[in-house]
């Protein structure tokens, strides 16, 4: 990638119509040359986690490659229905022969990885919802037949598989779907006793107390979940609904989904051979484990040791384990990639630092707080470099929303560009990149949950469809697969520079310059054995901003810059001792040392 490319996809702005536990081995592996990398993208068994570029995506909600799957079970009635194109909440028909159909559309973006929300055969209709999201699971051993086969399933990972590309799963652990109810809450039927909507939580002192619930499964679900053991209320907590907080975040039922106590080593053992025997079938690449922090610490400190090293006896030596621990504090997510034995979580706090410097116009030294902290991460088989970082999901909500509501009278093209922006700061940042589904489309949303969870394909739910998307006229009532996107072209940008520089990819974080009242900041990715360096310079503000930066007689080159070619400002003679850069409003840099 030169400097004409990112001035021509500066220009697309304009054109575009935005006027408007094995892991150690992971760890330790050694800088590649450059001459290594068609190899690695090819070779997907053995390429480092740190190589990957990932895909989050809900399979529903991406392409509809079979219709004849839309309303689900023909022969299982808890798994049939809830098909409703004109609702956020209801399924909308995409599966995955449609993410299969679609595989050019990803690799030519750059991914490397998809993630996708849980596949397995879920209760398709509860009170508070429609399962188009995979997390409410009755069946551990089939796929939903909203979404296809398991025979489907194998053929999408050999199709990803031929072209290099990994797949991951969405698991669950802490719970399964709502069939446990309570004499004294529910009707026999499984319906609230009236003026009940949920169930309050009961402490552990109630229940030592003799205050506790009589746990009951209404007629005809008694085997309705797969393995049969979980039919069986005994290894669930049964202490109704979580707040959220203390103790309930553990024990309490998630939104009234039947909690597994999860300290029961029967439930630990079965939980391991259920997610063993899936790795058997389907060999995919990796999991990403959901509702980590609901779920007791001990119970990772054993799983996710015997799922990685399940793996690698099954011949996927670097399977990749990552957790959600929905906090932003680096001191919680690092517990359990240190004394929880995970090797990696979702960088939650990557996510907020990312959002408050770049939509909300924060000072840059909140990311030297966040990379400052990095070493919270570091043990035999974890380390920061291995973190997932993201700026939306489906659960918090886009990058085009967080934009919009940090600042809606922005104009069309600063929000496209802080979002292009953002997209800059995660793929040259350590850790490993995710992509929400949609926002390489310029998505935004209208807040969390539901309302982040956009049709790719043309949409009918109205809510969606009278949404102002980034860097294009056109709306989801259309089919928004454009590889002209001046988002989609800047993320493909992006993953092919990461690909071709190891350095951005493994590299070492080192600060380098970061000042108070000051929207120009920069770091470095460092190979500390060759001393080989990559800066990166960005500035956030909206006007010119220059940094002066000590170089101790270090000589850089300018490599690239966006959104359009800068003058550079070059130390060739490495006498000198400083390096002043100067950036145009909203736009980085990259420098290499000579």
């Amino acid at each position: 990638m030169n400097k004409t490319t990112w001035a021509l996809l500066s220009a697309a702005l304009v054109l575009s119509g935005c006027q408007q536990k094995e892991v150690a081995a992971t760890v330790v592996q050694p800088m590649l040359q450059p001459t290594d990398r068609a190899d690695i993208y090819q070779d997907y068994l053995h390429r480092d986690i740190r190589d990957d570029i990932f895909y989050f995506v809900l399979p529903d909600r991406f392409y509809n490659g079979n219709s004849s799957n839309d309303n689900g079970s023909t022969t299982q009635q808890i798994s049939a229905g809830g098909l409703d194109l004109t609702h956020p909440r209801g399924f909308h028909g995409g599966d995955i022969n449609g993410i299969e159909q679609k595989l050019d559309y990803l690799q030519n973006l750059g991914i490397t990885a998809i993630w996708m929300t849980p596949l397995l055969r879920n209760k398709a209709i509860q009170s508070d919802g429609i399962a188009h999201h995979g997390y409410w699971i009755v069946d551990f051993t089939e796929i939903d037949p909203h979404f296809g086969s398991n025979a489907d399933l194998k053929q999408l990972i050999n199709a990803a598989h031929q072209r290099g590309i990994k797949v991951f799963f969405d698991i669950i652990t802490n719970h399964t779907a709502d069939v446990i109810k309570y004499q004294e809450c529910h009707q026999a039927s499984g319906e609230f006793i009236a003026p009940n909507i949920h169930c309050e939580y009961k402490s552990l002192d109630q229940l030592a107390k003799g205050d506790s619930y009589t746990p009951f499964v209404p007629a005809g679900q008694a085997e309705v979940k797969v393995p049969s053991w979980l039919n069986d209320p005994r290894f669930y907590h049964n202490q109704g609904d979580s707040t959220f907080k203390g103790e309930s975040s553990l024990n309490g039922d998630f939104n009234g989904l039947d909690d597994l106590n999860t300290a029961d080593p029967e439930v630990l053992a079965g939980m391991i051979e259920i997610y063993q025997n899936l790795i058997k079938e389907f060999k995919p690449d990796g999991f990403r484990i959901d509702t980590v922090k609901h779920v007791d610490l001990s119970f990772w400190q054993t799983f996710s040791p015997q799922i990685v090293n399940f793996a690698k006896a099954q011949g996927i030596p670097q399977f990749h384990v990552f957790g959600e621990v929905y906090d932003p504090d680096p001191k919680v997510l690092s517990l359990y990639t240190t004394a929880g034995k995970l090797p990696s979580v979702l960088d939650f706090a990557f996510q907020q630092t990312a959002a408050d410097i770049f939509y909300r116009k924060k000072s840059p030294l909140l990311a030297q707080q966040l990379f400052a902290q990095d070493a919270l991460y570091q043990d035999s088989d974890s380390q920061a470099d291995l973190l997932m970082t993201f700026l939306g999901n489906h659960d918090m909500g886009r990058t085009g929303y967080f934009i919009n509501q940090a600042a809606p009278t922005m104009s069309a093209e600063d929000k496209l560009q802080r979002s292009i922006l953002s997209h800059a700061f995660m793929f040259l940042s350590r850790g490993i990149p995710v992509i929400y589904y949609g926002d390489e489309q310029g998505f935004t949303g209208d807040g969390n949950d539901i309302h982040a969870r956009e049709d790719m394909f043309a949409s009918q739910v109205a809510s969606y469809n009278d949404n102002t998307l980034l860097g294009t006229k056109a709306t989801t009532a259309d089919d928004n697969f454009n590889s002209n996107h001046p988002l989609y072209q800047a993320i493909a940008q992006l993953s092919d520079l990461r690909k071709q520089h190891i350095l951005l990819r493994r590299g070492e974080y080192q600060e380098r310059f970061y000042q108070a009242d000051n929207d120009i900041f920069a770091f470095a990715r460092v190979d500390a054995v060759s001393g080989a360096e990559m800066l990166v310079v960005f500035n956030t503000a909206e006007q010119a901003q220059t940094m002066n930066l000590t170089v101790q007689g270090k000589s850089y080159r300018l490599l690239t810059s966006w959104p359009q070619p800068i003058k550079a400002t070059s130390n060739a003679d490495k006498s000198a001792t400083a390096l002043t850069v100067t950036l145009p409003r909203l736009s980085y840099a990259i420098y290499t040392k000579a």
